[in-house]
């Protein structure tokens, strides 16, 4: 009977420690770790609670360590919140956007310590896309671009060489000059902790073949408007139209 009024006590103890944690916890971790996962991911606290103690979401209790046991508080976490009994340490799966923010191992036996970690979860990267914009005998002005952009930065690589990124737009153009068509380019959608990949084969998208008969569709059809049938030197401002109709 004194044991069990003994465990009963030692409850009531543990419920009134939970309920009155937010007012208790006033040494806050002096540093804040950043921990970074795609959304859909699954991330691990690497600090163990292996006796008494508690995981915290902000100021929000999401579970506790007791008794070699753990208590889920809040139960949108029921299926998503583990613990090892064996390493004492928490992971979190299915992570979503709105899980984002500052979460707080905190051990008070044993190894007693508070550790703060800034969870930051970004979305999936969008595959890229490239199109032609562009073709002239000199140089081809290609599009790389994506339907969705936050958190997302466009780059358009040169062989390992970054020419052109950016943070801000869903659309990335490159000039590729004519002399550089068999390098190795490819167009890189990526977030902090996730990227997707587009190689681009620059010869087969601006090569001669497609810009003569791209500039060479456009030369038939002027010409005719024009009645011109054998030279189409006097159409103005088509010095590419020029260029491919003379090389055929």
């Amino acid at each position: 009977m004194l044991k069990d009024r003994s465990g009963q006590t030692e409850d009531r103890l543990t419920e009134l420690f939970v309920t009155t944690y937010r007012v208790m916890s006033s040494s806050a971790a002096k540093e804040v770790k950043n921990l970074s996962v795609t959304e859909g991911g699954n991330i691990t606290f690497p600090d163990p609670v292996l006796e008494f103690g508690f995981l915290m979401y902000g100021n929000k209790n999401l579970a506790m360590v007791t008794k070699s046991e753990m208590q889920i508080v809040e139960n949108i976490y029921m299926n998503r919140l583990h613990w090892n009994k064996n390493t004492g340490i928490f992971t979190i799966t299915d992570l979503q956007r709105n899980d984002s923010g500052i979460y707080t191992v905190d051990s008070k036996k044993g190894q007693i310590f508070t550790t703060s970690y800034e969870v930051t979860v970004y979305g999936c990267p969008p595959a890229p896309a490239v199109k032609t914009l562009s073709v002239n005998p000199e140089s081809c002005f290609l599009l790389c671009f994506v339907d969705k952009g936050e958190d997302t930065t466009l780059l358009w690589y040169k062989d390992e060489e970054v020419v052109n990124q950016s943070s801000s737009a869903l659309s990335l153009p490159l000039t590729v000059h004519k002399e550089e068509f068999r390098s190795s380019y490819r167009c890189v959608a990526a977030t902090p902790v996730k990227e997707k990949t587009l190689s681009v084969d620059v010869d087969s998208l601006c090569g001669q073949n497609k810009t003569s008969v791209r500039n060479a569709s456009f030369c038939l059809i002027q010409s005719q408007l024009h009645g011109l049938t054998d030279e189409i030197n006097d159409l103005p401002g088509r010095t590419d139209c020029i260029y491919t109709y003379r090389r055929q």
